[in-house]
């Protein structure tokens, strides 16, 4: 039970830093910096419990490389996802009515590459830095795992929403940043991310 708590500590916290930051009025041109330090803090915080996963992409990956047991699975999901819910209905309660602006993609098939990329980049730093004998002990993970979804942010947020992470897809489209429409794709490209990280992974190291 500890671990699930913590995944929807760390989950709520980076849904609601997105929505806080990128909902006018919000922080401009650093919102995806502070993204990116809210999901590091919430690593280094959490990361010894959970493994800091938050985000259900990443748990998918780390499950495929081996690293999460099978009956954490779903819920690690449940929890990531009822944050994401949780931080969309606090935002909603704090920000102004109609302040979202939501993204509307001009086709789909650059928002599904742009986050399947920076998924599959995010789930192969996570999995190389947070799960791999060669870098075990490390004090750098979550900085590192953090700056990925930060880079991820600046260059595709403009074309997907730069999501990377089902919880974020459904707490921005609760938060009207993303239309429903876009949802399948969000996801279709994160899930796509995820195993083509793990299946990297797995060529590359092995079973480690």
């Amino acid at each position: 039970m500890k671990k699930y708590l913590v995944e929807f500590i760390g989950t709520f916290f980076l849904v609601f830093t997105v929505g806080a930051t990128v909902i006018s009025p919000g922080a401009g041109p650093m919102a995806p910096l502070a993204i990116g330090a809210s999901l590091m803090v919430m690593i280094f915080a959490g990361g010894h419990v959970s493994g800091g996963h938050f985000n259900p992409a990443v748990t998918l990956a780390v499950w495929i490389r081996g690293k999460c047991d099978t009956k954490d699975v779903v819920p690690y999901w449940i929890a990531q996802i009822a944050a994401a819910l949780a931080a969309a209905w606090l935002i909603g309660r704090i920000k102004m009515a109609g302040a979202a602006m939501p993204l509307a993609l001009a086709s789909w098939k650059p928002a599904f590459v742009a986050e399947f990329l920076f998924t599959f980049a995010l789930c192969w730093v996570v999995l190389n830095v947070a799960t791999s004998k060669g870098t075990m002990g490390n004090s750098f993970y979550g900085l590192a795992i953090g700056m990925t979804v930060m880079v991820g942010a600046y260059a595709v947020g403009p074309v997907s929403g730069g999501a990377f992470n089902p919880a974020v897809a459904t707490g921005i489209t609760v938060m009207g940043l993303s239309f429903w429409g876009n949802y399948w794709v969000l996801l279709a490209g994160e899930v796509a991310g995820s195993i083509a990280a793990a299946t990297a992974y797995k060529v590359v190291n092995g079973n480690d």
